[in-house]
């Protein structure tokens, strides 16, 4: 690793595939690097939906929120590329960032912050990188079994009657994500609960609460460590707001955190000295933003939700943080607006991963530099499309170019009318082959409704909705056949995850990452190696049976047909139910057929 001598006008670098040119010009504020190199492809630069290379492209490196078809715009930005002949480059900056890859590479970024050059193939820098960043952790083992999901589910016995289906229909689940278990003003309070307000920094327990009279939820402690006993492992929805209640709606709780965070200055203020709300026009409209650099709203904030810990709650979901919408702002470490753009997601997750125990899971939709030390990443909101698994699969491979080791998405998507028999079953199968394979479904109507109306009352994304609404059965034993193939995988993945770790690598590696001297590599960018055994060649086109790939040098054996396949050729088609190949020099190590 070498620091960029911002200092000077111009420096020349040698290295094994020739020299790099850079010269820079300032301003007060901004520094401008010009790099002159011999590149033909250029990776990473955070979770990108629009292209993995993005030679060619300008990339404005900033962390955004939008819902669906995201485009250019992403919801985890890392400023950090590599590019195909042997180097790479971090910006370790807080601010927004330009990144301009034409016949020259132009960096903008604050006269302030520091850059640094990565040498090597690609796998190194990349582990470079992580190292620098500091000690990743492996997630629990459970968490890379099969997860189920629902913004619908919003009730007790919508969750016992899932748990039966999985059970009737006998497919496996490790985790089950609830998103509407809370009140719609607190977020830490279950649903329906009846309980005693308690002001500052006062612990709840779960004592505290009575649900006699809910209609929602009876018993959720009970209900947890029923889960528990079965291995299924509760995580809950999260959101970093003071929520501003809508017209007409009073919440005694609510009104008291907030009053609270304004007295204690648990909030993000402007530099006027008021408390800064989000604006109109963006999610969460109005509501206040903790300030997660005060040491006092960590205790305050916990305070409230520890007890749902306590009674074996497995991790959180921890959706949103990109909330900065205004520079004039000041947190209590004394950061501005400009910085809090990007860092402020990736404080508020790297918050609650501090919080939890090690055995506990997150899995969040935001990030930025040092996302990979907070696992998991959530791809976001995408609709039930072709185009949108395609989107999904490139920020799978542009967050895994990034050094993001754990990732997922949401099967057939989550929004609008439900995927098609096509659809869901691709997802699925793409999933398997994922580190976090999750179907996930979205509210009653469609996403609040006003945003995309979706199958009106029968948005379920369950194998089983998706069997009975197209009356196929088949569907039903093909996508069990997937998840049953997942726990097999499972030692292998959390092996395969383990040593991802320890190298600081992902888990999803495309194949110019592992054989970049292989022009091949670069135009077969969709193609992946899962772990360092297995290579998947995802069907992701619509009535896809079977496609033309590549395999690269070496011995391959089909993962389905176990048929010996010669590599380093391009193949028409195969033998294989599904594109997945074994390094015959490698193995994986289980039983397929167990």
């Amino acid at each position: 690793m070498r620091k960029l001598g911002t200092n000077q006008n111009c420096e020349i670098i040698e290295t094994d595939e020739g020299s790099l040119v850079i010269s820079y010009t300032k301003s007060e504020d901004i520094c401008q690097a010009v790099i002159k190199s011999d590149y033909k492809h250029v990776y990473g630069l955070g979770e990108k939906f629009d292209d993995i290379d993005q030679k060619g492209h300008t990339c404005i490196n900033q962390v955004e929120e939008k819902f669906c078809n995201q485009g250019d715009k992403t919801y985890c930005s890392v400023p950090f590329f590599f590019t195909d002949c042997g180097w790479g480059l971090f910006v370790e900056t807080d601010c927004v960032t330009s990144f301009e890859f034409g016949d020259e590479i132009r960096i903008q970024f604050p006269v302030k912050d520091n850059a640094f050059l990565f040498f090597g193939k690609p796998v190194e820098i990349v582990s470079e990188f992580n190292h620098y960043l500091g000690q990743i952790d492996t997630p629990p083992k459970y968490a890379f079994g099969p997860w189920i999901s629902a913004n619908r589910w919003n009730c007790q016995e919508d969750v016992e009657k899932t748990v039966e289906n999985l059970e009737k229909y006998d497919f496996p689940a490790t985790v089950l994500v609830l998103e509407a278990w809370s009140d719609e003003a607190t977020f830490y309070i279950w649903n329906g609960a009846k309980y005693r307000e308690k002001t500052g920094k006062d612990a709840f327990r779960y004592e505290d609460f009575d649900f006699s009279e809910s209609a929602y939820w009876k018993d959720p402690k009970r209900m947890v460590e029923s889960l528990n006993k079965k291995g299924i492992h509760t995580v809950l929805w999260q959101i970093p707001v003071y929520k501003k209640m809508e017209d007409g709606i009073e919440h005694l709780q609510n009104k008291m955190d907030e009053e609270y965070a304004i007295e204690e200055k648990l909030c993000l203020y402007r530099t006027d000295g008021t408390p800064y709300r989000i604006p109109e026009g963006n999610w969460f409209a109005g509501s206040l933003v903790p300030d997660f650099s005060n040491p006092e709203t960590k205790e305050a904030w916990f305070a409230k939700r520890q007890y749902l810990l306590d009674m074996g709650v497995s991790g959180f979901k921890t959706d949103g943080g990109e909330f900065i919408y205004e520079d004039a702002l000041v947190s209590h470490d004394r950061k501005s607006g400009k910085e809090l753009k990007n860092t402020y997601c990736q404080q508020y997750v790297k918050t609650y991963y501090d919080h939890l125990d090690k055995d506990k899971v997150l899995f969040s939709r935001a990030g930025y530099t040092g996302v990979q030390r907070t696992p998991i990443l959530w791809a976001g909101d995408h609709q039930s499309t072709f185009e949108e698994l395609r989107n999904a699969y490139t920020a799978a491979i542009s967050a895994a170019c990034s050094g993001i080791i754990f990732w997922g998405f949401d099967i057939g998507g989550f929004a609008g009318p439900l995927p098609s028999k096509d659809l869901y079953l691709k997802s699925t199968q793409f999933a398997c082959f994922c580190p976090v394979m999750q179907w996930h479904s979205e509210p009653d109507g469609g996403q609040f409704k006003e945003l995309l109306k979706g199958a009106e009352g029968n948005n379920e994304r369950s194998p089983w909705n998706m069997a009975s609404v197209y009356d196929s059965p088949e569907l039903l034993d093909e996508i069990r056949k997937w998840h049953h193939l997942r726990m097999k995988l499972l030692p292998y993945i959390y092996r395969e995850a383990q040593k991802a770790v320890e190298q600081g690598i992902p888990m999803m590696k495309p194949l110019f990452m592992v054989h970049p001297t292989d022009e091949n590599a670069y135009t077969w960018e969709d193609e992946y190696y899962f772990g360092d055994a297995l290579l998947v060649a995802p069907l992701l086109e619509e009535n896809a049976k079977s496609r033309k790939l590549y395999l690269p040098e070496g011995e391959w054996v089909g993962f389905f047909s176990e048929s010996v396949y010669e590599g380093g050729s391009v193949l028409e088609s195969t033998k294989e139910d599904y594109p997945v190949f074994i390094r015959r020099d490698v193995g994986i190590g289980i039983d397929k057929e167990s």
